[in-house]
C-alpha cells in the first residue's frame, strides 16, 4: 500500500485510524509533492533542482518514516534534516536540473539515497567557529547518521545514510 492509498485509508476509517496519524500542513505539502513526483519509497523520483527542492523532499521523507512506515516522529525528524542537507549539497554543488530521491526501509535500518549527475565528491568541511554558515551539512549527516557514503554511478553519483531503526 502507498503512503497515499494509506492516508486515504486512514481518513475513511474514522477515529481509531486518526489517532495514530493526523495530517498536519506540512503534511498535506506533503502530499501535494508526492502527488507530484512519486513517493520515493516505492521508486526513486525525479525532483527539480531547485531551491525549495529541499524543503519538498524534506517534508516528503518525513511523511514516509510517519505516515507510509509508521515510525517515529524523532527517526521522522532526523531523517527530514539529513535529507535537506544532501538535496542541498545537490542543488547548491552540482549544477544538475534534477535530482533522484530514493528511500528504503529495511530491517533495523531506513536508508535515503540523493542521486545527482556530478562525479565531484562530497567532503566534510572542518570546523572554523561560530563565523563560518555554511559548509557544515555533511558534518551534521556524519553525526547523525549511522552510516553514510558515496557511490560512483557511470554517470553521476549517489549519496547516502542510513539510520538505525528499533524494530518492533
Amino acid at each position: 500500500m502507498s503512503g497515499l492509498e494509506g492516508i486515504e485509508q486512514s481518513k475513511r476509517m474514522g477515529s481509531a485510524a486518526a489517532a495514530r496519524w493526523t495530517p498536519t500542513a506540512q503534511d498535506e505539502h506533503a502530499l501535494m509533492a508526492m502527488e507530484l513526483y512519486g513517493n520515493p519509497a516505492e521508486t526513486e523520483i525525479r525532483v527539480p533542482s531547485q531551491p525549495e527542492a529541499a524543503c519538498e523532499a524534506r517534508s516528503l521523507a518525513a511523511l514516509v518514516v510517519t505516515a507510509e512506515w509508521g515510525l517515529s516522529a524523532a527517526l521522522a525528524e532526523t531523517t527530514a534534516l539529513l535529507v535537506s542537507e544532501l538535496v542541498g549539497n545537490a542543488v547548491r554543488h552540482t549544477g544538475a536540473r534534477h535530482f533522484g530521491l530514493r528511500m528504503h526501509r529495511r530491517p533495523g535500518r531506513v536508508r535515503v539515497e540523493v542521486r545527482d549527475p556530478s562525479r565531484g565528491l562530497p567532503c566534510v568541511m572542518p570546523s572554523f567557529g561560530t563565523a563560518v554558515m555554511s559548509g557544515y551539512g555533511l558534518m551534521i549527516v556524519e553525526r547523525l547518521a549511522e552510516r553514510w557514503g558515496v557511490d560512483l554511478l557511470p554517470v553521476g553519483k549517489k549519496t547516502w545514510f542510513e539510520l538505525r531503526v528499533g524494530d518492533r
